[in-house]
């Protein structure tokens, strides 16, 4: 389960933000292609955070749809997954607009 890792990623880089005071939240983006299951990392948030200043802060995920252009007919769409062919045309040269996130949007302390 490589959420864990990432979850302890997010909670050393809001940890050293934080500059040793208390945490109250945490609010993540989360990319729909980006591979990290939310519920994963809600499940491990609490585990990685204790004895930390953000024990007890409250984790809000923010899941960011995927959604992509096709460079050959300039239609957008939601793909379902990376090399989704685009439904307009049936090509495959997409750009990926969003959906690959994963980063602390922001984070309150007191």
């Amino acid at each position: 389960m490589h959420e864990l890792s990432i979850t302890q990623g997010v909670v050393d880089i809001c940890r050293h933000a934080a500059e040793g005071r208390r945490v109250v939240s945490v609010t993540l983006l989360i990319g729909e292609l980006s591979g990290v299951v939310p519920e994963a990392v809600e499940f491990c948030f609490e585990a990685c955070t204790r004895e930390t200043p953000l024990e007890g802060a409250q984790l809000i995920i923010e899941q960011v749809p995927a959604r992509g252009l096709c460079k050959d007919c300039s239609a957008e769409f939601h793909p379902r997954a990376y090399y989704s062919a685009c439904p307009g045309c049936g090509g495959h040269n997409v750009t990926v607009l969003s959906g690959e996130e994963l980063r602390v949007k922001e984070m309150e302390v007191e």
